[in-house]
């Protein structure tokens, strides 16, 4: 349900960003992941630390609900705890490895899409 209701949320922004601001720049997906990241922090900090949830229902929202929003938000928190951690070159390699594997995934696909 929890999955469900996060990508409604994320195509329904991205219908209504995209009408308001256009397609030029990827705005719509920028906002979802700014705002997925501030849910994933808050919604993790809150159940963890002040309100009682099951840990199910902590699960369903956090993977399901913020993850079905965006998965971006899954790595801005990892990459935040790498560094809460002390472990600046972990997180800094993370990050890199994200981006440059991501893209490189990316550009593979598209290679092999057109073979």
């Amino acid at each position: 349900m929890f999955a469900i209701l996060g990508a409604w949320a994320r195509y329904g922004q991205t219908i209504a960003v995209q009408d308001i601001f256009g397609r030029s720049f990827p705005i719509a997906t920028l906002s979802i992941n700014v705002i997925g990241s501030f849910l994933m922090a808050f919604l993790f900090t809150i159940t963890l630390e002040k309100l009682n949830v099951s840990g199910p229902v902590r699960t369903g929202m956090l993977t399901g609900g913020v993850g079905g929003y965006t998965t971006f938000s899954t790595f801005s928190l990892e990459t935040y705890a790498l560094i809460q951690a002390g472990h600046l070159v972990k997180g800094a390699t993370y990050i890199i490895l994200s981006l440059l594997l991501g893209l490189l995934a990316v550009i593979l696909g598209v290679w092999l899409a057109h073979r």
